[in-house]
């Protein structure tokens, strides 16, 4: 159905709002409160319109599926990535509401087994940050790349936007692991022609004064050193807009 039709339904919705008065002779006239209900009318098969199209939505729906590095682990919501990331876009004049996604400890399979739940928020693009914890699990790389790559791949077949932020491994894990791990993302961005971020923790991996505690996650401030430097590229994905 396009944006502008009306089914059946509602236009049997709105018969009784019609204006035509009743007629004497060859006159006709119309109800005094006609242009009221006219208004009415209108609004209310705008409202059916949108319902049934969702043409209507005013701003764009960005969902960032991560783990606990997007969640906002050991910080309040209003701290957390996506909440930080919406507050810089909307000041950037970009109307978008950011959700959050992310679940802490979450896996590359776990947000694909997960994936379908989240799109129940029917959002127009998606941030994949996902295989931290692959990483920290030692888990094979191989079945990282097949499971991000299967999230790109139900997201495009969607029609939504994707656009993919990237990991590095531990270091412990030694230059094989390492060597394979890294070279995931690049080559899912290069094959699947989304805009691509390489590293989600830039700037801020390994700086005491933008991780909490424990090293590993970003404090407030480590936040929105990331959203500094991954904005632009999200703009980009905005640009770039659905299933692209």
């Amino acid at each position: 159905m396009s944006g502008t039709e009306l089914t059946a339904f509602q236009r049997s919705f709105l018969r009784p709002l019609a204006c035509n008065g009743p007629r004497t002779g060859k006159y006709a006239f119309a109800r005094p409160d006609c242009k009221r209900r006219t208004g009415i009318a209108l609004f209310l098969a705008l409202l059916l319109v949108c319902a049934v199209s969702f043409d209507c939505r005013a701003e764009t729906r960005l969902l960032v599926l991560g783990d606990s590095l997007t969640a906002g682990y050991g910080l309040p919501p209003e701290q957390a990535f996506p909440a930080q990331l919406e507050t810089r876009l909307k000041k950037d004049g970009y109307a978008v509401t950011v959700i959050n996604a992310g679940v802490s400890g979450d896996t590359s399979a776990g947000g694909r087994a997960r994936l379908g739940w989240a799109l129940a928020d029917r959002p127009d693009l998606v941030l994949v940050e996902l295989g931290a914890n692959d990483g920290l699990r030692g888990l094979d790389p191989g079945a990282m790349k097949d499971n991000l790559d299967a999230i790109i791949r139900t997201l495009r077949g969607k029609g939504i936007g994707v656009m993919l932020a990237g990991m590095l491994a531990p270091p412990n894990m030694g230059p094989v692991y390492e060597r394979e791990f890294n070279a995931v993302f690049p080559a899912l961005a290069r094959e699947h022609d989304i805009v691509f971020y390489p590293f989600f923790l830039d700037g801020v991996a390994a700086d005491p004064a933008l991780n909490q505690r424990d090293g590993i996650h970003p404090n407030a401030k480590g936040v929105a050193a990331i959203v500094d430097r991954i904005a632009p590229f999200v703009v980009r994905l905005l640009k770039r807009g659905k299933g692209k």
